[in-house]
């Protein structure tokens, strides 16, 4: 069995996998989580980063169409030499068939490092790679305390910049729920602060916002917890005071990778103890999310994430008043789905 647990997964990436790992899969909750692994794996795999032939991009509906062509392109020698890397990109089909046939293939000396979504457990993909002795698994879950920390250390320190306890603390406090999100933060906190040495609490709370939405809390603790009403009175609110429909949907997505991995982390255990488990969270909200724990299950929670991104990027794309509708009636539809789950 080559599946490595959560926790594991920076530690294996800081090292390097095994030079004689063929295909690395890489999947989760945490979308830019995901993407910037996969990144970081194919980047770190070729011989010559300026070589523009060392990394080849595929997208995994194409390869659903082709299976062989993953083999070929594993088979393919470099045109300058050195070791060689294939990213392939998520797709909406299944494409296991062509990883299972450069599993059995040779593979010359290219890594292969697929980049998925949230996979289920009897998903072709991942038991596929979880299976073989030449693949490795990566799940990738919103990052926990000790990740986070580790996250702003890395980058500020790349920026020359060093972070107080204090401000750490509250800045960790703000983030979670998608990498990619925490990341734009941290990365923007070291922009406002370039050319000092020291970044301080003062410098966290004047350019930080709260990544996990919590001044979209009234909206997205009534949209999950199935209350309708409350939920189209709270959109309007927000939507007449300016606030974009994408910024509304984004922590409503963040909320849902979050509940999402506490179900999945604590299989068995009761939404209070779930609750009781949740990093940050204000004591006010505790029983509105227990409610939401308790009605929305993994199949659901992914339904919901999956209906969340599309809105966020249909809504970035669209005028306005479109993303308005979209995001309103999306809203409505969470709660109206959760109202049905708890028999409201």
């Amino acid at each position: 069995m080559t599946a490595v647990k959560a926790g594991e997964v920076e530690g294996l990436l800081r090292r390097g996998p095994d030079p004689r790992i063929l295909v690395i899969l890489v999947y989760g909750p945490d979308t830019g989580l995901v993407a910037e692994r996969a990144r970081r794996l194919a980047e770190s795999a070729v011989a010559d980063p300026a070589d523009p032939f060392a990394l080849v991009k595929l997208d995994g509906d194409a390869l659903a169409s082709d299976p062989g062509r993953l083999v070929d392109e594993a088979g393919t020698v470099g045109l300058f030499g050195g070791r060689r890397a294939v990213w392939v990109r998520p797709g909406s089909r299944n494409y296991a068939p062509a990883v299972e046939a450069v599993l059995k293939s040779d593979g010359a000396d290219t890594r292969i490092v697929v980049e998925a979504g949230d996979l289920a457990r009897t998903a072709p993909l991942r038991t596929l790679c979880e299976r073989s002795p030449r693949a490795l698994a990566l799940p990738c879950y919103p990052d926990d305390a000790g990740a986070l920390n580790d996250l702003i250390e890395r980058t500020l320190r790349a920026e020359g910049l060093r972070i107080t306890r204090e401000a750490r603390e509250v800045l960790a406090a703000g983030l979670g729920g998608d990498r990619g999100a925490s990341l734009g933060e941290i990365e923007k906190l070291a922009l406002y602060a370039r050319g000092r040495e020291e970044i301080g609490l003062e410098d966290v709370e004047a350019i930080g916002s709260d990544v996990s939405g919590s001044v979209l809390n009234a909206l997205i603790d009534a949209a999950f917890a199935g209350r309708v009403a409350e939920t189209e009175r709270s959109y309007r609110r927000f939507q007449v005071e300016g606030m974009e429909a994408s910024v509304m949907l984004g922590s409503a997505l963040r909320h849902a990778l979050t509940l999402l991995a506490t179900r999945l982390d604590g299989e068995g255990k009761s939404p209070s103890a779930l609750v009781a488990g949740w990093r940050g969270l204000h004591f006010r909200r505790q029983k509105s999310v227990e409610i939401h724990l308790a009605r929305w299950t993994p199949g659901g929670l992914r339904r919901a994430v999956a209906l969340l991104q599309e809105a966020v990027l249909a809504c970035r794309r669209a005028d306005s008043a479109f993303a308005h509708a979209q995001a309103a009636d999306l809203f409505l539809r969470l709660a109206v789905e959760a109202a049905r789950r708890g028999g409201g």
